[in-house]
């Protein structure tokens, strides 16, 4: 556990230095998460299929392709045939976007992410958490600048975020 918080105050302290750098916030959905796919769940009987994730991140130009920056992700499900036994996913993760193409309108990248995924089980009569490690792989990110400072985006990778991810990006 202290590695955890030694990694997040790390993060956070990464952040705080490049805030005075060109800085921009996503919120994006994703489907298909590894939640979805992997034991995310500690073992048992099996999950029901997640509703996705909803992904929160800050990104910090750092370099000028170069942007990395804090990320959160929250996703849950059930397991199957238990409508009571809930599972509540919280992905603090820490990500590099690479810009490999861009123009005036269109940017194109790739994303790698990395951090810890805790897992919280609730049931009637009791309840259990664990931490997982977190991840992200997304080659191709897809930005469209509609206009300055503001613009969509499409995102295919596989990870806690999501198989494929759809969003905004705004420039703080």
């Amino acid at each position: 556990m202290k590695k955890v918080i030694i990694a997040l105050a790390a993060v956070l302290g990464i952040s705080a230095a490049a805030f005075a750098q060109k800085t921009d916030l996503t919120v994006s959905y994703g489907g298909y998460t590894a939640m979805d796919c992997m034991d995310y769940h500690g073992g048992g009987p099996d999950v029901n299929a997640a509703w996705g994730a909803v992904n929160v991140g800050l990104n910090f130009k750092v370099a000028p392709k170069l942007s990395i920056g804090p990320s959160y992700t929250f996703s849950s499900n059930t397991r199957k045939h238990y409508d009571d036994d809930h599972f509540y996913y919280h992905a603090v993760m820490l990500n590099g976007r690479y810009d490999y193409y861009r123009n005036s309108v269109v940017t194109l990248s790739g994303r790698l992410g990395a951090g810890v995924v805790f897992s919280h089980e609730s049931c009637d009569d009791y309840s259990k958490n664990r931490a997982y490690f977190g991840f992200q792989i997304s080659p191709l990110h897809a930005y469209v600048s509609l206009s300055r400072g503001f613009g969509i985006f499409g995102e295919v990778g596989f990870g806690n975020q999501g198989l494929v991810q759809v969003g905004f990006r705004a420039n703080l």
